[in-house]
């Protein structure tokens, strides 16, 4: 049985926020279900890895292959739209899925190796972190969509709604701001010509180093959405460390969106408007999660709307 010392304290207090007391549960029997599934698929358990809404640890199989084993609370809306994001890219751009119980909430992934984030070329080697990105999205861009299990971007409109309804009046986001991120994302979703199977969090710690990868590195944790690919550009404007402001890593964010649009053949207007729809999002997600928003993102839309008009 897995010692239980293994849990942290934010994974305890996200699973019991976000699941309530399903998420309690599981958390209770995590110990089993590490277990069990380690049984099951033949893996043993090397370390723990970082953890936040998922029991994540490095792991490896039974025929030496180096894996990634996650567990989710079983029912988790996200877990099955990443499983199935994972096997779409089939391992161009992204870390392959070896294996996935949906009943269990069990995913096995390929470890990339050696592992290093993208972050630790940033920020003095910044413009090169940018052009990695830029040859992931690419990869994961030529992905065929797939017919179902992924959903359209178009829905991810609801959290700004949502924030608009539950904040009516006054907010700790400038009202405004979030009427803007609304109308403009409504305008890039009609203007888009094409749809791509988007990683949808795409950034600095979701890029890792592989040595077995056709371009030496690959994305890992999907979100999962379909729809333009100048979604994915957004989240590379305020990382890595959103929640740090630095006037450092904002002066970049003029030198990346050029980047990002010439290397994705991007109009840079598109760029910077998906830039400014991605930064109000961010801001949005973390007041609904319950934190403050007054991050770098905010700092990033700010700089990017006088761009808009």
């Amino acid at each position: 049985m897995v010692d239980t010392s293994v849990i942290p304290p934010a994974l305890a207090r996200n699973a019991v926020g976000v699941w309530g007391e399903d998420g309690r549960r599981w958390l209770e029997d995590l110990p089993r279900i590490v277990d069990d599934t380690l049984r099951r698929w033949s893996l043993r358990l090397e370390h723990p890895l970082p953890m936040s809404f998922h029991w994540v640890a490095a792991v490896t199989a039974g025929d030496g292959t180096p894996g990634v084993l996650k567990l989710a609370v079983p029912g988790s809306d996200h877990q099955p739209v990443e499983a199935a994001t994972l096997r779409a890219y089939a391992g161009g751009g992204a870390v392959r899925l070896l294996d996935y119980e949906p009943e269990c909430g069990a995913l096995l992934l390929r470890r990339a190796a050696p592992g290093r984030m993208l972050r630790h070329l940033v920020p003095d080697r910044d413009e090169e972190a940018t052009a990695i990105a830029v040859d992931v999205m690419r990869e994961l861009h030529a992905a065929e969509v797939p017919d179902a299990g992924v959903p359209p971007l178009a829905n991810v409109r609801s959290s700004l709604v949502r924030y608009l309804t539950e904040h009516a009046h006054h907010g700790p986001l400038p009202r405004w701001l979030v009427e803007h991120a609304v109308s403009l994302f409504d305008d890039l979703l009609a203007s888009a010509s094409t749809s791509v199977l988007l990683h949808g969090d795409l950034h600095h710690d979701n890029v890792l180093s592989d040595e077995q990868s056709a371009s030496g590195w690959v994305a890992i944790d999907p979100h999962g959405w379909v729809g333009d690919a100048g979604y994915d550009v957004g989240a590379m404007l305020y990382n890595p460390d959103p929640d740090v402001r630095s006037d450092a890593l904002l002066r970049r964010v003029p030198a990346r969106i050029e980047q990002l649009a010439d290397g994705l053949g991007l109009p840079v207007e598109r760029v910077v408007a998906w830039g400014f729809v991605m930064a109000v999002l961010s801001e949005v997600w973390t007041v609904q999660d319950g934190g403050e928003a007054a991050g770098r993102p905010l700092d990033v839309a700010r700089l990017l709307e006088p761009r808009l008009r």
